[in-house]
């Protein structure tokens, strides 16, 4: 494996939210790029000033943290808090390579600081790519004489929920647990992989009418079956399969031919595990 820069398997056409962007236009970008993370920069200057998550969005949205703002500063009314700047929920503190960097600094300082993108700055702090999790499988594909097997990379201690779930209990698993994928399972078998994006498509849309007309709680308290029947919510229809023989090089042709971003793991018609990019960054910062 050589040592190729970072800029040779980063994204180089990088989309950025400009900082008095508000939140719902933000929310808006998001779901439009199908990003899980978009960098914050100066709109004139392009340096970069932060980095909004789906994550952070949630938080906002949902009831983490963040949520504090709305109550505070808004009383609780999430109509008018999504006009609030993204300045205010962005991640300040962004963690960056320098395009002189290499892809083995690019995955050591992901995986060391477990984030899952990292934007590239030039010398003047102006963003001209972003490195994620996708792009490291996508590297990771044609890296040929390296595999392995998915039992040994796989996460075993898997949350999971059911349709009676509410919206508002899952945002707080996944805020809680720092996750962003959550299977659904009903009567012992798996319905739906439920991921962190699905809940920025549905506050961006049927939610925020409730939100409109109603309140937060409403949006919050909508069953997780209810959302899988809103087809137009969920990104994946049907989650990946594979098992804990399964080979790694066969594990990233399916990820990346289907646009997933996980793959459940069963044995015996028993789901034991997930296994993600992020492990599959973890498999790759290992045999470097």
């Amino acid at each position: 494996m050589k040592n190729h820069s970072v800029m040779e398997i980063a994204t180089k056409d990088v989309k950025t939210i400009p900082l008095r962007s508000t939140v719902m236009n933000a929310l808006k970008s998001m779901v439009q790029y199908r990003f899980r993370r978009m960098p914050v920069a100066d709109a004139g200057t392009k340096k970069i000033m932060g980095i909004l998550s789906a994550t952070d969005l949630i938080s906002y949205l949902g009831g983490g943290d963040k949520y504090q703002i709305v109550e505070k500063r808004y009383q609780g009314n999430l109509a008018r808090a999504v006009n609030e700047n993204v300045e205010e929920i962005m991640t300040r503190n962004v963690i960056t390579l320098k395009e002189t960097d290499s892809w083995k600094d690019a995955v050591k300082t992901m995986f060391e600081k477990k984030i899952g993108g990292c934007p590239i700055v030039d010398k003047e702090d102006k963003v001209i790519g972003i490195v994620t999790e996708r792009d490291i499988v996508k590297f990771l594909a044609i890296q040929k004489r390296l595999d392995g097997y998915v039992r040994d990379y796989m996460q075993k201690n898997l949350l999971t929920i059911t349709p009676e779930t509410t919206v508002g209990e899952a945002i707080k698993i996944i805020i809680g647990k720092k996750i962003r994928r959550l299977p659904v399972i009903a009567h012992n078998h798996i319905i739906k992989l439920i991921v962190s994006t699905d809940f920025l498509r549905y506050f961006s849309g049927e939610a925020f009418k409730l939100i409109e007309t109603g309140t937060i709680e409403e949006a919050l308290n909508k069953k997780i079956g209810e959302l899988i029947e809103a087809s137009d919510v969920l990104k994946y229809k049907e989650p990946l399969i594979f098992h804990p023989g399964d080979k790694i090089s066969d594990l990233v042709e399916a990820m990346l031919e289907n646009r997933a971003g996980s793959a459940l793991v069963e044995e015996n018609g028993a789901l034991i595990g997930i296994i993600t990019e992020r492990d599959l960054m973890r498999f790759l910062y290992e045999n470097m």
